[in-house]
């Protein structure tokens, strides 16, 4: 069976992507940025909701995953209240100034999250080396990468995906992330030999609001952001049978 991680970033998505058949939830802020650390109230709220494990994003502002010193403290108090706060994992990544994994900073990271589940996020899709990069995640001990395969699709990148997976050897899972829809994830899977596979299955929705006259100039306060439970559920019928 093929476990399905879906990145949100609203309580309502959750519910939606739980109720559609995901395996597990990616909790962010901010998916328009990427995926930002979510707040605490959101944490309480989905750890409240969910009956499935919920991972927290761990990543203090957007742009590379170069980090200062002060950034890593911020990322450590936030690991630290996550578990606190109930979650059943961690997302993170960061990179050093030669596009390669930070691993004595990974080290303490991961001392931080003990007794968590840690995804390494797609920074992986721009380490320099990525044998190398596996290399150190698994020394680590990291439960899983996320990744691309170094390009802008997992389904473009699927022929470096499959070595990663060979790479591993099920010392850690390979999950399969950027552009998964209905339409490739069957081939996706099949080509690479991933067990999972991550997607955020947005749309878009009408605000439920009754009187929208004073806000109309603002386009983001008439359309919100959401999981889209059909999304979701058609890439689990593609994947019966695996």
């Amino acid at each position: 069976m093929i476990n399905i991680e879906v990145c949100i970033d609203n309580i309502e998505s959750l519910i939606t992507a739980q109720n559609a058949g995901a395996g597990r939830i990616e909790l962010c802020s901010s998916l328009a940025l990427g995926g930002l650390t979510p707040s605490s109230g959101l944490i309480v709220q989905a750890v409240k909701q969910a009956n499935i494990p919920v991972y927290a994003m761990i990543r203090p502002r957007d742009g590379d995953f170069l980090y200062t010193s002060d950034e890593i403290e911020i990322m450590l108090a936030d690991i630290h209240s996550a578990h606190l706060l109930g979650v059943q994992g961690v997302v993170f990544g960061l990179l050093n100034e030669q596009s390669q994994i930070e691993s004595e900073t990974l080290k303490v990271l991961m001392q931080a999250s003990k007794g968590l589940g840690v995804t390494f996020h797609r920074a992986i899709d721009c380490c320099l080396d990525t044998e190398l990069a596996l290399d150190t995640i698994l020394s680590a001990g990291c439960e899983r990468i996320l990744t691309s395969g170094l390009m802008n699709t997992a389904e473009s990148g699927v022929d470096r995906i499959k070595k990663m997976v060979a790479q591993c050897r099920g010392r850690l899972s390979v999950m399969a992330g950027a552009g998964i829809n209905a339409n490739n994830v069957a081939e996706i899977v099949k080509k690479s030999g991933v067990r999972e596979v991550h997607l955020s299955g947005k749309s878009t929705r009408l605000s439920h609001m009754k009187v929208v006259e004073n806000c109309g100039y603002l386009p983001e306060f008439m359309r919100i952001n959401v999981t889209d439970s059909n999304k979701i559920e058609d890439v689990k019928q593609a994947l019966q049978g695996f």
